[in-house]
C-alpha cells in the first residue's frame, strides 16, 4: 500500500476524483488493446542500403498494406510508386520534375493514399499514442485527417480544404515527409537490433543515423559493437581492430568521411616502412567501391599490414597486463624465429607465409617504434575527438546494453558461455567468480565504466583493458570462440590453427532443456519465453533454420552483410513479433531500386491474441492504475483534499 506522501504527490496530475477515474478509464481501455509489432535485427555490419531499406518498408508489411487497400483501385506500378514514397520520401520529391499544375494534383492525390495507409496502421492504437508519435508541427492536421471520414458529405469539403491549404502554401513536400515517417513508426512499434552494428559494410554511420530517428528502439551490443566502443573510450588494440577490419574490407568511406578519421599519417607511414614489401597477405576484400575516398588495393594492404602488426602490440601488452584473461597462447610476436623465418605455435614450429617484420625488435618485440608511437597518438587522438562518432557511441550506451529481458523474450547477440557438460562457465573477475546471468549484469557494468569513469579514475584502464577481452576473450559471452585466428590465417599455412571453436552454448542451445536452462537463469518463463540471438550466420544453403530448441531459440544473423551471403544463400531475416504471431522474414539480396518481396514464415500463433496487458508495459500500466485506486480510495475517505 502506498504511502500517503506518495499519493500527495500523485494528486498533483490528478488533483480530483474526477481526473483519477478518468485516467484509470484510460488506462484501463488501453490494457485490452492489442500489443505492438516488435520487429528484430541482427548483425547488420554497415550495410546501410539494405539495412535501411528493410527498416523503411518494414521487412514487405508496408507493401503489404498498401495492396490490401489498392489492389482493386491502383495498378502494380502505381502500388509499387507509392510503397517507395513511404520508404524514401525526400529522394522521391526531389525526381518528381513536375510543371506546377502536375505538382499540385500529384501531391494532393498522395496526401489522400497516404492519410488512408497510416489509418491502416494506426488502428491497433490508442489516439493518444498516435498523437505521440506524431511530428509536433503537424500533430493537429494529422489527428483531424485521421479521423475525418471525407467520404461522408459533409466532412468531404472540410478534409479537402486541410490538403489544398497544405498544397497552396507549398508546404506539401514536408507534409509528406512527416507523413511518411509516421508510417514507419506506427507499423514497427518498437526495434531491436540483436548486436554488430559494424565492420565489413560500407557506412555503418549511415546505419546508425538511421536508428537514431526510431523512437522506440534498443541495442544489444554485438562483439564488433564492442570493439568501436572501445576504440571511443582510447583502447589502442580496438582501434588497431577497427582500423584493420575496414581495411581488410576496403571501408574508407566510413572511417574518412562518416567519421572523420584521418588515415593520412597510416597511409604515409605504411608507404615508407613497406615500399618494397607487396604485403599480399593484407590484400582488401573488394565487397564495395569506396565514393569519397579512392585507394588503391596495393596501399591498402600496406595500411592493413602496418596497423596489423601494431595491433599485436597492443594485445601483448594487454596480455601481459592482465594474466587473468588466461590468453598468453595468443602471444607470437615473441615466438619468431626472425632467422629462421618460423613460429613457434601451439608446441610446433611453422613456417612465416610473410616474414618482413621491419618494425619487431627480436629484443623487445612487443615495444612500439618512435614512428609507431606517434602513429597512434594521432589515431587515438581522432578517435577520441570525433564529434559525430561520440555521438553514435553515446547513443550505443544510452539505448544499448549486453542483455534485455523483454515481454517475456530473452535478447543477447553472442552466447550465455557455457562448458561442454552443459553448465555455465564461470569467468573470474575482481576475485568474483561469475557465470549466466551474474556475470552478463558484471560485464554490462564494467562496460559503462569504460566510457563513463573520469580519466583519472583509478580503475579506468583495467575496465577500458576490458573491452578489448570482450573482442575476442574466451569467456566474453559477445564472443563465444575459444580464439580470434587473426595470426595463424594471416601468417601460418596450416588450416587446422585457422580453426575457431565455438562456445558448446551453440551446440547445446539446440535443445530445449538447455534454453529452458538458460531462461530460468534470467527469471523469465519456460513455457511462453524465447531467446533471440545474432551472431553466427544460418547456413540456409546447408539446410540449416534458423529456430531450434522446438522454437523456443531464433537465431536471425542469416546474411545481412554481403560477405557472408556466399555461405547463407539469403540476405538476413527480420523477426516480427505481433499480438497474433511471431514471424520470420527471409530477405533476398538487397539490389538497388528493385522490389524484393520477403519469404514470410509464421512459426508461432498466439492464442489467445496478445494483449497490451500481457506485456512489460502491461505490468507498468497496472501498478499505475493500483496507485491511481489508492488515491482515489483516500478522496473518497476524505485523506486527500480535492481541487
Amino acid at each position: 500500500m502506498r504511502d500517503i506522501d506518495y499519493l500527495r504527490l500523485l494528486s498533483e496530475k490528478f488533483p480530483n476524483r474526477r481526473k483519477c477515474l478518468s485516467e484509470i478509464i484510460n488506462l484501463n481501455a488501453i490494457l485490452g488493446l492489442p500489443k505492438g509489432t516488435e520487429y528484430f535485427f541482427s548483425d547488420i555490419h554497415g550495410e546501410d542500403r539494405a539495412f535501411i531499406h528493410l527498416l523503411r518498408s518494414s521487412s514487405g508489411i508496408i507493401r503489404d498494406k498498401i495492396d490490401e487497400i489498392f489492389e482493386d483501385e491502383l495498378s502494380e506500378e502505381e502500388r509499387r510508386e507509392l510503397a517507395h514514397l513511404i520508404y524514401y520520401p525526400r529522394r522521391e520529391l526531389e525526381n518528381k520534375g513536375l510543371s506546377w499544375g502536375a505538382l499540385y494534383a500529384w501531391q494532393k492525390k498522395e496526401i489522400y493514399r497516404l492519410i488512408k495507409v497510416c489509418r491502416l496502421v494506426s488502428r491497433k492504437y490508442t489516439r493518444s499514442k498516435v498523437r505521440k508519435k506524431m511530428p509536433s508541427d503537424y500533430a493537429y492536421i494529422l489527428d483531424e485527417m485521421l479521423h475525418t471520414d471525407e467520404a461522408e458529405t459533409d466532412k468531404q469539403v472540410y478534409f479537402e480544404s486541410i490538403i489544398d491549404t497544405i498544397v497552396e502554401n507549398e508546404a506539401a513536400n514536408s507534409f509528406i515527409e512527416e507523413l511518411c515517417d509516421l508510417i514507419h513508426n506506427l507499423t514497427i512499434d518498437s526495434l531491436h537490433i540483436i548486436g554488430d552494428i559494424f565492420d565489413r559494410g560500407p557506412r555503418a554511420d549511415l546505419v546508425m543515423e538511421e536508428l537514431m530517428r526510431y523512437g522506440d528502439v534498443d541495442i544489444q551490443w554485438g562483439n564488433h559493437d564492442i570493439d568501436w566502443m572501445g576504440a571511443a573510450c582510447g583502447n589502442e588494440a580496438c582501434i588497431c581492430n577497427v582500423l584493420r577490419v575496414a581495411l581488410g574490407y576496403n571501408s574508407f568511406d566510413v572511417l574518412e568521411d562518416g567519421y572523420g578519421i584521418n588515415l593520412r599519417a597510416l597511409s604515409m607511414f605504411a608507404e615508407n616502412v613497406y615500399k618494397d614489401d607487396p604485403c599480399k597477405r593484407f590484400m582488401p576484400h573488394l565487397l564495395d567501391e569506396n565514393v569519397y575516398d579512392k585507394v588503391t588495393p596495393e596501399l591498402a594492404a600496406k595500411m592493413q599490414k602496418a596497423i596489423t602488426i601494431i595491433q599485436f602490440k597492443y594485445e601483448g601488452k594487454l596480455i601481459k597486463r592482465h594474466p587473468e584473461y588466461r590468453m598468453k597462447d595468443r602471444l607470437f610476436l615473441d615466438k619468431i624465429d626472425f632467422e629462421r623465418n618460423t613460429v613457434m605455435a601451439y608446441g610446433k614450429e611453422y613456417p612465416l607465409l610473410d616474414s618482413n617484420f621491419p618494425t619487431v625488435d627480436s629484443a623487445d618485440p612487443y615495444k612500439l617504434t618512435e614512428e609507431e608511437q606517434k602513429l597512434m597518438d594521432t589515431l587515438r587522438a581522432s578517435f577520441m575527438h570525433s564529434a559525430l562518432l561520440r555521438k553514435h557511441i553515446g547513443f550505443l550506451y544510452s539505448h544499448g546494453s549486453i542483455y534485455k529481458s523483454h515481454n517475456g523474450n530473452l535478447l543477447y547477440h553472442g552466447c550465455i558461455p557455457m562448458t561442454d557438460d552443459g553448465e555455465f562457465m564461470s569467468a573470474e573477475f575482481n576475485g568474483m567468480k561469475l557465470f549466466g546471468k551474474s556475470l552478463m549484469d558484471f560485464l554490462n557494468g564494467r562496460i559503462r565504466d569504460a566510457y563513463f569513469l573520469s580519466e583519472d579514475d583509478p580503475g579506468k584502464q583495467d575496465v577500458v583493458d576490458l573491452m578489448w577481452y570482450l573482442w575476442c576473450g574466451r569467456v566474453s559471452p559477445l564472443f563465444g570462440k575459444d580464439k580470434m585466428a587473426t595470426f595463424e590465417s594471416i601468417f601460418i599455412g596450416d588450416a587446422d590453427l585457422k580453426k575457431e571453436r565455438m562456445n558448446a552454448y551453440y551446440p547445446l542451445s539446440r535443445d530445449v532443456k538447455t534454453v529452458d536452462k538458460i531462461l530460468r537463469e534470467f527469471g523469465l518463463s519456460t513455457e511462453h519465453g524465447h531467446i533471440v540471438n545474432g551472431h553466427v550466420p544460418v547456413k540456409r544453403l546447408e539446410g540449416e533454420l534458423p529456430y531450434k530448441a522446438d522454437g523456443k531459440l531464433f537465431m536471425i544473423d542469416g546474411g545481412l552483410s554481403k560477405s557472408y551471403q556466399k555461405k547463407t544463400g539469403i540476405a538476413g531475416y527480420t523477426l516480427i513479433y505481433n499480438s497474433q504471431s511471431i514471424a520470420l522474414a527471409e530477405h533476398k539480396p538487397f539490389v538497388e531500386g528493385e522490389e524484393s518481396t520477403p519469404r514470410v514464415e509464421v512459426v508461432e500463433h498466439m492464442d489467445p491474441r496478445v494483449r497490451v496487458k500481457d506485456t512489460d508495459n502491461g505490468k507498468v500500466l497496472q501498478a499505475q492504475i493500483r496507485d491511481l485506486k489508492e488515491l482515489l480510495a483516500a478522496y473518497r475517505e476524505g485523506r486527500i483534499k480535492e481541487n
